[in-house]
């Protein structure tokens, strides 16, 4: 679950929110009177994160290749193999 907080309180505690986006792997949102102008403020690693599985779910052949390879680890089927040039 997501924890909000104003942006008034945001704002005068600001390094102990962004420790707490760090440390907990949690997002954060910070609400404001309009909210139109509500922001979400996550981890770097958090977002590099998403962004990949975004790129991932958006690359059909990548994508058919991890539920492959899921569905090939559920039924026991998986090997192991050595990398290329270990």
């Amino acid at each position: 679950m997501v924890t909000a907080v104003a942006y008034t309180n945001f704002r005068k505690d600001l390094k102990s929110y962004l420790r707490r986006v760090n440390d907990d792997a949690d997002m954060l949102l910070v609400t404001n009177k309009d909210p139109r102008d509500n922001v979400v403020v996550m981890s770097a690693d958090d977002y590099d994160s998403l962004m990949e599985t975004l790129r991932v779910y958006q690359n059909p052949g990548l994508f058919d290749k991890v539920r492959r390879g899921m569905s090939q680890v559920r039924s026991g089927s998986a090997a192991a193999h050595d990398l290329v040039g270990e």
